[in-house]
């Protein structure tokens, strides 16, 4: 375990910068684990194989993160002037984000809980 202040210990922590391009959506309104299945058929594969698994899974999620992976081209692209046929998806990951708690009426009187999951999903490139 390194020695030293926390903060000066966070300081050196954060003072590493990831330089790979990467896109997040924040608040997508799929639960973690509906976003998992999708993430898991694309984690690995290069950029082109990945937006075709996207385009003819039928999950509602790989809509959604088609665009995400599009976005993510666009910024190694345009910001570090990578070539699209030289990437792959190195890492892709689905974190839980804030719940909507919502109530369903039942039978004499009773209500439910409905909670409406929402998930902050990011998608990491990297040049092969």
């Amino acid at each position: 375990m390194s020695k030293g202040h926390r903060s000066r210990i966070k300081r050196e922590r954060n003072a590493v910068k990831d330089t790979r391009p990467s896109a997040k959506l924040s608040y997508a309104r799929i639960p973690v684990q509906k976003a998992c299945f999708v993430l898991d058929a694309i984690r690995g594969k290069d950029v082109a194989t990945a937006v075709g698994i996207l385009e003819y899974s039928p999950r509602y999620a790989s809509g959604v993160i088609e665009k995400l992976l599009k976005s993510a081209i666009a910024n190694a692209e345009n910001n570090q002037g990578l070539n699209q046929a030289d990437l792959y998806v190195a890492e892709c990951w689905a974190g839980d984000g804030p719940i909507m708690k919502r109530v369903k009426p039942r039978a004499q009187g009773r209500a439910y809980r409905i909670e409406k999951r929402m998930s902050n999903i990011t998608i990491v490139l990297d040049k092969r």
